[in-house]
C-alpha cells in the first residue's frame, strides 16, 4: 500500500470497486439497493445492476454490506494504526 494514511472507508469502496463485489446499500431512509459499486468519490458512488447505473450520494447511506466476507488488509502486511479515522 503505497498511502500510508489511506481511511478505511477509501480502503473498504476501493476493494469492493476492484474485486466487483455485489453489495446491498441500505440508505438512512430505510431503502435498500443492490448492485457492484463501478466509482466512488468523497461525496457520491456509482451503483450498478441489471445495466442501469445509480448515483448515490454518501451522507444519504446508512450501511454497505458485501454479499461475501472482505478481508482487507494481510496481518503481517498493514498496521492498523496506520488508516486515519
Amino acid at each position: 500500500m503505497a498511502d500510508k494514511n489511506q481511511n478505511v472507508q477509501d480502503v473498504f469502496l476501493n476493494h469492493l470497486r476492484k474485486a466487483k463485489t455485489p453489495v446491498t446499500v441500505y440508505l438512512i431512509c430505510g431503502v435498500k439497493l443492490q448492485g457492484i459499486i463501478t466509482w466512488f468519490d468523497n461525496f457520491s458512488m456509482l451503483l450498478r445492476r441489471d445495466g442501469h447505473t445509480q448515483l448515490v450520494y454518501k451522507h444519504a447511506v446508512s450501511t454497505i454490506m458485501p454479499s461475501v466476507p472482505v478481508s482487507l488488509f494481510d496481518d503481517e502486511d498493514v498496521d492498523p494504526e496506520t488508516i486515519s479515522e
